[in-house]
């Protein structure tokens, strides 16, 4: 009896890790997702409406976000943003590079487009970030 109790509590302790594993996983990826919507949200509504909508007045209807990579030391994070323009549904596609900067994430990069495009980190360094929605402004860490 004392050598199952002993399997099982490895057992647990081993559940316990490899679970825990993942939910910080998961918290990494929710904390991109969310910081990635509200950027984007941020950023047309300051920004791009005139160039993307020819100054007509537009909601963000959705923010996907499409696939997370690690190049050098950029995070590319790349999606699309479908847009309500006067009745009609516009999609444009993002990619957000981010960096690790003095212990915050910063953006570092951004392009907005209206066809779907392939990134890379050498492509989207051509298109450097001056802040204006600093991504560090849409997750707040409880802890």
């Amino acid at each position: 009896m004392d050598k199952i109790t002993k399997i099982c509590s490895v057992i647990t302790i081993l559940l316990l890790t490899v679970c825990g594993a993942g939910r910080g996983q998961d918290q990494a990826f929710y904390e991109l997702k969310a910081g990635f919507k509200n950027f984007i949200q941020c950023e047309l509504t300051r920004t791009d409406a005139e160039n993307h909508f020819k100054g007509e007045p537009f909601s963000v209807a959705m923010v996907n976000l499409f696939n997370v990579t690690k190049e050098l030391d950029i995070t590319i994070i790349t999606g699309a943003v479908k847009c309500d323009v006067q009745g009609q549904y516009l999609t444009l596609y993002v990619a957000v590079g981010l960096r690790e900067l003095k212990g915050k994430t910063v953006v570092s990069y951004f392009t907005i487009r209206h066809k779907d495009f392939r990134i890379l980190a050498t492509e989207l360094i051509r298109y450097p970030y001056k802040e204006r929605c600093p991504w560090s402004k849409y997750w707040i860490s409880p802890g």
